[in-house]
């Protein structure tokens, strides 16, 4: 096989990519352009150069990519790579931000006097922490809501500050009281050996920053830094990257500034535009030919985007053919949008196409309920991406019960599955134990309890020496889950318990891995668990999805549909009263036109129900951006339901208020 066999296929500017394997890169990657390929080529082509498979780094942001980007990585070493040189059994570390903290902080957790089995608290997790936080700082959880207040807290950590700095700064009543609400909520954390989503971050960066011989450690296993998305890094994950890659400054960061639509949750542009601003020498390699769209497509998404400034100038191409025009489609209220849409697709499934081949986008969730009903009315098979697999009671009871065996203590386990089943220990027997009143117990609340401790002790064992898989099983029985849904023998109770043995089927995944490796493992997957993994975990379902723009990211559909283009809805007009961030919302926009391969429907209605309020809309300006060669138009006259199509030529006579 040639030296060169790995390069085969690659256009000229991926193979630059690839090869630049010495000092800082910056590959600025359009929608489309195989930046993936190149990521895994790129690493294969360190290995055949003779770098060590392990001192290689790769970091995204989806545990979706990361499984995807891991499988073409070993693939392609099993394909180029002899066994004698990299060997499966020494595979280049590719992994998601939170993961890698996580494996971080377990292999250092004495050093930060962490348990190794420490909690990994979820959105939910923290919500209720913090709501408790509120009351104990002394302010209503109504007049502060736990949310925003998480929101703020989270945002603090992204940009790497500590509770005292945060403090320092607050200049407003509301950042004020989020500082002494925080001080609780740390204190909860602490006592419950817990870590929120962003403490793995920030915590793995204290460990770097304050701890030179770990710092040295790492950057000496992970010579070869490869980051995936690099335009949603926020400030913490810029300091991680760098300070792992000061030592030999072997960095590829891969991203688009035209994608970046994250900027609410910490996501810094300004990661990508100074990149060689913060990594001298550095080379950019530019990404341009789009494999996935057809001409129209892309036509219409680069006349959008070069509307905004706030990038760095490149023009996508596609050598695909131009394709059929984008349908836009001017609907009178909501419903008819929703029963226009589905209608549509009945004809596109009737031609031919397979219902997971569509996608429905929209710019806020509630958009999603009367699609809903238009798909139940017609009978079209539909998925909504929503309710997390990981999210569902039954599921996080069973894994309260694994963490608990491992992390004794934890408060927020013991409240959740101490009587879960009921085995008739009651909320004052529950706050001795919490509060280690254990000795005001006395006989029947004492011997439940103690039932109770026997029955943790023996899953704690079986956690700590069976595979994981098995201790599921032993979990479900000997907890009396089981059986108590059984008992019941509702219909819905039947489904948790299918829900469990779905749970133990994805455990044995995990199976090879030692006892309690297996467990770190399924517990770190259910945390980190995000939308478009929910979507991976569905995938042989046949139905067409339903999800935001923001959760469509990474993902590609041959059609797609993106609803309710209307001026404050998309671009959508913040509820702070802080206007419309044109610039964002337009990227948001641009990946929305991006997912699609083959046709983009775009659709709005002149009249829409908001809060209760019927509002007369008018069409999103960036409708205007797209150049009217590349669009049909049309319309639904009536109200409340699909009456009929009829042409139109041009956005403005589309416009009916009647």
């Amino acid at each position: 096989m040639s030296e060169q066999a790995h390069l085969e296929g690659l256009n000229d500017p991926q193979i630059e990519a690839v090869t630049t394997t010495a000092g800082p890169l910056l590959v600025l990657a359009g929608a489309g352009s195989g930046k993936t390929r190149v990521i895994t080529h790129r690493i294969v082509h360190l290995i055949l150069d003779g770098v060590a498979p392990q001192n290689i780094l790769a970091v995204t942001f989806t545990n979706k990519a990361a499984t995807e980007m891991r499988e073409r990585v070993k693939a392609l070493i099993m394909q180029h790579a002899s066994s004698a040189r990299a060997g499966l059994d020494a595979l280049p570390v590719v992994t998601t931000f939170h993961a890698f903290g996580v494996r971080t902080l377990r292999e250092h957790h004495a050093t930060l006097n962490l348990p190794r089995h420490f909690t990994i608290y979820d959105r939910s997790d923290s919500n209720k922490a913090v709501k408790k936080a509120i009351e104990a700082a002394g302010y209503n959880a109504k007049q502060f809501e736990p949310r925003k207040m998480l929101s703020m807290i989270s945002r603090a950590k992204g940009d790497a500050l500590s509770r005292t700095d945060y403090l320092e700064n607050a200049s407003s009543y509301p950042e004020k009281v989020c500082a002494e609400v925080w001080e609780h909520y740390e204190r909860t954390l602490t006592a419950e050996h817990a870590l929120d989503f962003d403490d793995l971050l920030l915590k793995t960066l204290r460990l770097l920053e304050a701890y030179p011989t770990v710092r040295e450690t790492l950057q000496q296993r992970y010579q070869y830094i490869h980051i995936d998305e690099y335009q949603d890094t926020n400030k913490v994950q810029f300091a991680i990257a760098k300070l792992l890659a000061d030592a030999h400054n072997n960095i590829c960061v891969v991203g688009d500034v035209d994608q970046n639509i994250y900027s609410w949750r910490g996501a810094d542009i300004k990661n990508v535009l100074q990149f060689e601003q913060n990594f001298p020498g550095a080379k950019s390699v530019f990404l341009e030919e789009n494999y996935r769209s057809s001409g129209t497509i892309i036509a219409a998404s680069n006349a959008v985007i070069e509307k905004n400034s706030n990038r760095i100038p490149k023009t996508v191409f596609t050598s695909n053919q131009n394709g059929e025009k984008i349908t836009l489609h001017a609907a009178h209220t909501g419903a008819d949008e929703a029963e226009y849409v589905v209608m549509t697709i009945k004809e596109l499934i009737a031609d031919g196409a397979s219902p997971s081949s569509i996608a429905i986008l929209y710019r806020t969730n509630f958009q999603s309920r009367a699609l809903e009903e238009a798909f139940l009315n017609f009978g079209v098979p539909y998925q909504l991406l929503g309710t997390k697999f990981f999210e569902r009671k039954e599921i996080k009871d069973v894994l309260s019960y694994l963490r608990l065996a491992l992390n004794p203590g934890n408060t927020a386990d013991t409240t959740r599955i101490i009587n879960s089943p009921t085995r008739g220990i009651g909320k004052v027997t529950m706050l001795k134990v919490i509060e280690g009143k254990r000795d005001e117990l006395k006989g029947a609340a004492l011997q439940k309890v103690e039932q109770f401790d026997v029955m943790m002790q023996d899953i704690a064992d079986h956690a700590r020496t069976e595979k994981i898989s098995d201790t599921l099983k032993f979990i479900i029985k000997r907890s009396g889950i089981e059986t108590d849904l059984k008992k019941h023998g509702a219909e819905e109770d039947l489904e948790r318990l299918e829900n469990l043995q779905e749970l133990v089927t994805l455990a044995t995944r995990y199976d090879e891995l030692g006892a309690e490796e297996g467990v770190e493992a399924l517990i770190e997957n259910a945390a980190l668990q995000s939308d478009q993994d929910e979507l991976q975990s569905k995938e042989e379902k046949d139905a067409v999805r339903l999800m935001t723009v923001h959760a469509a990211k990474g993902l590609e559909f041959p059609y797609v549909f993106i609803t309710g283009l209307e001026e404050g809805l998309f671009p959508h007009e913040r509820l702070d009263d802080s206007g419309i961030d044109h610039e964002e919302e337009r990227r948001l926009f641009y990946v929305a036109l991006t997912r699609a391969e083959k046709k983009v429907y775009l659709t709005y209605a002149h009249m829409r129900t908001i809060f209760g309020q019927q509002r007369v809309n008018v069409p999103s300006s960036f409708i205007n951006d797209i150049s009217t060669e590349h669009v049909e138009s049309t319309s639904t006259f009536g109200s409340g339901g699909l009456l009929g199509d009829k042409p139109s030529s041009g956005y403005e006579a589309t416009v009916y208020l009647d």
